[in-house]
């Protein structure tokens, strides 16, 4: 499994912005071998995490070259005042069974 973490500090959003970030939803679900995603937000400093999972490499490629994500990239400065991104492959995964999780598929 892999995953895609997309972290920033947000500046101030549009009505733009809630457009291609729904498009960009809606792509990743698209992607072979979409398996879920989830977001954290920090209340004191405003920073967001967005994790997407994906089965294999492949799915995540595709949404990195969706149109819609390479138009929201070459516009970030419009609406964060700063990115990271993590690429991960994600090789184990376990807990006590009560939450759902994307990677529930690793689990043994």
């Amino acid at each position: 499994m892999y995953s895609a973490t997309f972290i920033f500090d947000a500046r101030q959003f549009d009505e733009e912005f809630h457009r291609l970030d729904a498009l960009i939803a809606a792509a990743a679900k698209e992607t072979t071998g979409y398996l879920g995603e989830e977001a954290w937000e920090d209340p004191k400093s405003g920073r967001v995490a967005n994790v997407y999972y994906w089965e294999s490499e492949s799915g995540l490629k595709e949404l990195m070259n969706h149109p819609s994500h390479l138009l929201a990239k070459s516009r970030y400065s419009e609406w964060i005042s700063g990115y990271q991104v993590v690429i991960s492959e994600v090789i184990r995964s376990y807990g006590d069974r009560t939450i759902t999780h994307p990677s529930v598929v690793l689990r043994n």
